[in-house]
C-alpha cells in the first residue's frame, strides 16, 4: 500500500458511472496507473463529491439513470473552474458530447472504452489543466506587479482610489497615503509608480518607525567614511538611489522633529546631504509618505510640523478600511485562498455559504493584512475543497472571540467588537503581544498602543 503522504500527491480523479461493472473496472485500472478515484455510482452523489472535495479531473457518462451527465459538467465548471472534464458516451449521444466540449469540456470517449485509451485522456487533460494553471499564475503575478487593476475589490470605495492613482501617477506631486495598518498603503505606492513615467526607476521602500533617528538618517541620506562608529566606507542614502525612481517613506508620523527637519530641507532644495558631510547632493526622486495616524491632529498637537505637513500632503489619497468595503472582502479572500494553495498547497478551492457571510459579518481590524494571514491558516485547516465555516479561526468572529468574554450586545461599536476581538486573541496565544500581533495582521507597536488605549498595561513595544 502507498504511504498516505504519497497518496496525497496524487492526481484526484472522480468518476461518475452507473454501470456497475464499468465502473469498477475503470476505477481498478485507473488506480493500477497512479491514480486516486472517488467513484460516484449515479448524478446525485457525483454532484455531492464536488460539492464536498477538489478535483483534478472529472470522467462522467453522459447517460446517467437520475440526470443527464451535462448536469455534471455544468456543476462541475460552477465550482471548480480548473478542473477538466471527459464525457463518455455511446455512439447516438456524439453529436451532444461534441457540443458539450464546446461548454468546456476537454474530451470525450465513446463506449466501449479501454482504460489505455482513458489513461492517456487523462494525461492530456491533467497536462492542459497544469498548463492553464502556470499560465493563470503568471498572468496574476504580472497583473499584481505591473497593474493597478492587480489590485483585487469590487467596491466603489477602492475604485475611487484607483482613479486618484491613475490621475497622480502621470505627475511628479508629492503623495500623502492615509490609512489604518493593514489597508494596503505600500500597494497604493507602488501602483503610483508602476503607471508613473518613473516605472523604469527604482521602488525605494522604507519603514520610519522600524528605525531609531539616527540610522534612519543614515538609510535616508547616507554618510561618509569615519561620520560614526562603523562608518568604513560612503554609503548612497536612499534619497539618492531613489533618483529618477520613488522613494515610499512609511509611518512618516513616526520621525523625529529633528529628523522632519532634514526631510523639509531635502524636499524644498531638492537635495541632501550625508551624514558627516556638508556638500549637497542633487536628487531627483518622487517622495510617497504613508502613516496610520491623523498627521492633522499631530500637527495641532505640537508633534509633526506644520509647514513639512503641507508638503507632504500636496495630493492626498485615504485608503478606507475593510470593515467600510465589505464588497471586496470575498474577492480578496478567494484572490488569497488560490494564492496559498500555491504557497502552502492544500484542497480548498473556494468557501461555502455561511463561511463567506461569517467572512463578511467579522469587523478585521488588521485589514486586508489581517485577511490574506487568515486565509493561509484556513487553508492548513480545512480538509476538503470547501471551506465551512467550521474551518475558521473562532477567534476572528465575536461569538467566537467572546467564548470567554461577555459576547456584544445587538448595539454593541466597531470598537467594542474590535477590542473583545483582539483582548481574544491575546488571551488565545497566552497573552504574547507578538504572536497576537503575527495573528491579527497587524505590526505591534499597533496592538500595544490599542492595548494602552484599553486601558491596559503593557510593556513597550
Amino acid at each position: 500500500m502507498m504511504p498516505a503522504s504519497q497518496e496525497k500527491t496524487l492526481p484526484r480523479i472522480l468518476l461518475v458511472e452507473d454501470d456497475a461493472s464499468l465502473s469498477a473496472l475503470l476505477s481498478l485500472e485507473l488506480k493500477r496507473r497512479g491514480y486516486q478515484i472517488t467513484a460516484a455510482r449515479n448524478g446525485r452523489d457525483g454532484i455531492k463529491a464536488l460539492e464536498a472535495e477538489g478535483f483534478d479531473a472529472v470522467v462522467t457518462d453522459l447517460r446517467l439513470g437520475d440526470m443527464d451527465g451535462l448536469k455534471i459538467l455544468e456543476t462541475s465548471k460552477r465550482l471548480q473552474p480548473e478542473t477538466e472534464v471527459i464525457l463518455v458516451t455511446g455512439h447516438g449521444s456524439i453529436d451532444t458530447a461534441v457540443s458539450a466540449i464546446k461548454s468546456g469540456a476537454f474530451d470525450y470517449l465513446s463506449k466501449p472504452v479501454e482504460p489505455e485509451e482513458l489513461a492517456i485522456v487523462l494525461t492530456k487533460a491533467l497536462e492542459h489543466r497544469s498548463l492553464l494553471g502556470e499560465v493563470q499564475r503568471l498572468r496574476e503575478e504580472v497583473k499584481g506587479k505591473f497593474s493597478v487593476e492587480g489590485i483585487v475589490y469590487a467596491s466603489p470605495l477602492i475604485q475611487n482610489v484607483l482613479e486618484l492613482v491613475r490621475k497622480v501617477a502621470a505627475t511628479d506631486a508629492t503623495v500623502l497615503v492615509q490609512g489604518e495598518s493593514g489597508t494596503g498603503k505600500e500597494l497604493v505606492a507602488r501602483a503610483i509608480h508602476e503607471k508613473s513615467p518613473r516605472r523604469s526607476g527604482a521602488f525605494v521602500a522604507i519603514n520610519c518607525g522600524a528605525l531609531p533617528e539616527g540610522l534612519l538618517e543614515s538609510e535616508l541620506f547616507g554618510h561618509v567614511k569615519g561620520s560614526f562608529t562603523g562608518a568604513d566606507r560612503n554609503k548612497r542614502g536612499l534619497f539618492e538611489e531613489a533618483s529618477g525612481g520613488t522613494l515610499f517613506l512609511d509611518e512618516i508620523s513616526e520621525t523625529t522633529p529633528a529628523l522632519q527637519v532634514k526631510l523639509l530641507r531635502a524636499l524644498q532644495e531638492g537635495e541632501v546631504r550625508r551624514v558627516g558631510d556638508n556638500h549637497p547632493i542633487k536628487v531627483s526622486g518622487r517622495l510617497i509618505t504613508a502613516t496610520n495616524k491623523d498627521l492633522a491632529k499631530l500637527v495641532a498637537a505640537g508633534k509633526f510640523r506644520e509647514d513639512l505637513y503641507y508638503r507632504l500632503k500636496v495630493f492626498p489619497i485615504v485608503i478606507p478600511p475593510l470593515r467600510d468595503r465589505t464588497e471586496d472582502i470575498m474577492p480578496l479572500a478567494e484572490h488569497f485562498l488560490r494564492k496559498a494553495r500555491g504557497k502552502i498547497g492544500g484542497k480548498a478551492a473556494r468557501f461555502s455559504p455561511d463561511a463567506a457571510e461569517a467572512l463578511k459579518a467579522y469587523t478585521w481590524p488588521g485589514n486586508v493584512r489581517e485577511l490574506e494571514h487568515a486565509v493561509e491558516r484556513i487553508m492548513i485547516m480545512a480538509s476538503g475543497a470547501v471551506v465551512t465555516k467550521p474551518d475558521l479561526p473562532p477567534e476572528f468572529f465575536p461569538a467566537g472571540a467572546a467564548q470567554t468574554k461577555a459576547s456584544p450586545t445587538p448595539a454593541a461599536t466597531l470598537e467594542e467588537m474590535e477590542k473583545q476581538h483582539i483582548l481574544g486573541v491575546l488571551e488565545t496565544c497566552g497573552n504574547n503581544q507578538g504572536e497576537a500581533a503575527k495573528r491579527l495582521g497587524i505590526a505591534r507597536n499597533t496592538l500595544w498602543r490599542k492595548l494602552k488605549s484599553y486601558g491596559i498595561e503593557v510593556k513597550s513595544a
